[in-house]
Formats: structure tokens, C-alpha cells, sequence
């Protein structure tokens, strides 16, 4: 794969592959990851620069041509909850007992493009807010109906990441006026750390996403929790080649689940996209979803038994084979064309084995005489 930026990876036919993300996935590194990061910032509209704004004064009601997707108007209710709220949606703990801050929710459709043509695989942010100690959030929305029996073709985890990376770039390459813009809309202020990524889905995408025949199992769990400690600078990479520094890129990544009461879990009032109930954040999945365990050793193989060989019984006289006559295990035998055996045992109705020098053969024994009642 040859691609330039996040937002054109995050459009690769194997990144929106259910069965071929997780290999893409694989081969993510934190140089890697790191290059396309920058060539994301380096290709970014700059919309201060250009007089354009980021936060359009959205007042929480649907856009004149509506909000076509469940999803564009979650983003709006999620908001209009939050101001409503006047308080922030508290994250979950990644430890028993943590306290991992919250978030924020300010706007939503933060456009992050001048034109609808570039760059490529982004346009806006679903949800734009601060989480802790005044980071940037970036917020990525999937959301499927609980009764749904299939999610959108495409929408993989993989894909959703690079998408959001690719929205944090474009965010911090312009963050001067971006920040600028925050304390002038809404009297706050924004750290200088970098964004921290929240791919939100509802329960039901992280589900399908799990039942997919092609996504069973912990290994694209596993990937996608490495791909977190990568770019959060936790987990160390390959050694970049020497006078090469790959500086980590410091972003906090948090895969959630939105947890929304009864369905539908909003309705639109007044134009007005409204929750029933108060939004909560869970993680996406359970602590242990992404352990890999080691394949068991193969068992060695056991030599096959050496057959039994029943001895001549040298007590007993040699007997001249007649099938009528019944024969036990060490008797000797004469057959007229096979020569000299020993009996080794009854093998069936009316059958027994018999070793002739070292071949087994099975040979008929007590049958019943002609004209025997």
C-alpha cells in the first residue's frame, strides 16, 4: 500500500474489508503511522488562515436538508444534551478505581475541509469537545439500532481510527485559530497536548462487529488495543533506523461504547434531534476481549504399539487345521498350503488369526459340519 495520508489509507478497499483490516492493521507501526500523521499535516487546509470558521453556530436543530444518517443526528442530540446538561460525560475507568476524567461535548459537523474535494476520506468531526486536563477530543460516532441485524458495509474499526487521526491532524495543523475560535465561542481554553481520539459505537456496532464470521475471535481486538499504545507512545516499535528519530505522537485513544436507553433512543422535537434518556460511556468491550492465547504445543507423537504375539504352547500337540474343529490362542496348527502356525486368538464369529512365520492370517474354525443340526 502506497498512500500519502491517513484519510487516504482510511479509504483502502482492505481497511473497509471485514476480513482485511486486521492484517492492515498488523502492519501499522509507529513510523509508519507517525509519516502519515505528518504528510496529513503538512496537506491540511488551514481555515483560519483561509477566513473560514470551524464552529458555524450551531444552535441543535437539523440542517435544511436534514441529517440523513442515525448517526449525524446522534451527534446533534449528544450535544444538545450536553449544553442542556451543563456538565461533562464521564469516561470510564480503564482500571478498578481510576478516575479517568470526561468529556466535554461543544459542537458537532465540525467541518475540518475548505472545499468538499480535499483532502481526501475526511470532511468534519461527528463531535468536537475537551476531555481531560484540556485536550482536544476528537469524536468518532458508529451507531447501528439495537434491533438491527447488520451494520454498514465498510464501517470497519480500522477504518474509523484512520478516519479520526486523520480529523486530529488536520485539527492540530490549524490549532492556533482552532483555539482561538474555542475561547471566543465558548470562553475555554485548549491545552497545547495532543487530542485525545474517542471512537464512540452503540453496543449493537461492537457487536456485529464481533459476529462477524471474518472478526471472531481476539486478534483484531488485539491489533486495534496495540495501534492505542502505539500512538499514545506506550508500547515501543522497531528500532528506527539510526539518526531517524520516531517521535510518538502522544495521542490518547479510547475505544467506547455509547450506552442509550430504549429505542428509538431520541426523537426530533421542533427540528431539535433530543434524547429520551441521559447518554452513558462504557468501554467497547471487556478487559480480556484482546488476549491472544498461546497455541498449545502439538503433542508428540506416540510410537505405534508392537502387536502382541502369542506364543507356540509347546504342552499341546501340533493339530491339522479342518475349519469344523475350534482352536485356542497357542495352539499349533498345520495348514496344507500355508504350512506350520501359531493360533494368536479369536478375531470374530467363527474366525481366529493365525501367525505363519511373520504373516497373520485369519482363518476359518469351529464351522459347523455339513448336515449338522
Amino acid at each position: 500500500m502506497n498512500h500519502q495520508t491517513l484519510g487516504e489509507l482510511a479509504q483502502d478497499r482492505e481497511v473497509r474489508k471485514a476480513s482485511g483490516f486486521r492484517a492492515v492493521a498488523q502492519a501499522l507501526d509507529a513510523a509508519g503511522l507517525a509519516s502519515l500523521y505528518r504528510r496529513q499535516i503538512e496537506s491540511a487546509p488551514r481555515r483560519g488562515a483561509a477566513g473560514k470558521a470551524y464552529f458555524a453556530g450551531h444552535d441543535g436543530t437539523l440542517p435544511k436538508r436534514g441529517a440523513r444518517h442515525d448517526a449525524d443526528q446522534l451527534a446533534i442530540a449528544l450535544v444538545n444534551h450536553a449544553r442542556q446538561a451543563g456538565r461533562p460525560l464521564p469516561l470510564p475507568a480503564r482500571l478498578h478505581g481510576e478516575d479517568a476524567g470526561s468529556v466535554d461535548l461543544l459542537d458537532y459537523h465540525v467541518p475540518v475541509k475548505l472545499v468538499a474535494s480535499e483532502p481526501p476520506g475526511v470532511g468534519r468531526v461527528d463531535c468536537l469537545g475537551l476531555g481531560p486536563d484540556e485536550r482536544l477530543a476528537v469524536v468518532v460516532l458508529q451507531y447501528v439500532a439495537p434491533s438491527a441485524s447488520r451494520g454498514s458495509t465498510g464501517d470497519t474499526p480500522l477504518r474509523a481510527l484512520l478516519e479520526g487521526l486523520a480529523c486530529c491532524a488536520l485539527l492540530e495543523a490549524d490549532r492556533e485559530a482552532l483555539g482561538a475560535e474555542l475561547k471566543t465561542a465558548f470562553g475555554r481554553s485548549v491545552s497545547s497536548e495532543p487530542p485525545v481520539l474517542l471512537l464512540v459505537g452503540s453496543p449493537r456496532y461492537w457487536e456485529l462487529c464481533r459476529r462477524r464470521e471474518a472478526q471472531k475471535g481476539a486478534a483484531w481486538i488485539n491489533q486495534m488495543e496495540r495501534l492505542a499504545r502505539v500512538l499514545e507512545g506506550s508500547e515501543e516499535g522497531e528500532a528506527p533506523p539510526e539518526g531517524e528519530a520516531v517521535p510518538a505522537l502522544g495521542i490518547g485513544v479510547r475505544y467506547l461504547g455509547l450506552v442509550l436507553e430504549g429505542e428509538p433512543a431520541w426523537e426530533v422535537r421542533d427540528e431539535r434531534p433530543t434524547l429520551l434518556a441521559p447518554p452513558r460511556l462504557a468501554t467497547a468491550w471487556e478487559s480480556t476481549a484482546g488476549r491472544i492465547r498461546p497455541k498449545p504445543r502439538p503433542r508428540a507423537k506416540s510410537a505405534p504399539a508392537e502387536p502382541q504375539v502369542v506364543e507356540a504352547d509347546l504342552s499341546k500337540p501340533v493339530r491339522r487345521y479342518d475349519l469344523t474343529t475350534c482352536y485356542a490362542a497357542g495352539e499349533r496348527i498345520d495348514h496344507p498350503t500355508l504350512g506350520r502356525g501359531v493360533v494368536q486368538g479369536v478375531v470374530g464369529a467363527m474366525k481366529i488369526a493365525v501367525l505363519f512365520g511373520g504373516e497373520k492370517r485369519v482363518l476359518v474354525h469351529d464351522r459347523p459340519s455339513p448336515g449338522a443340526s
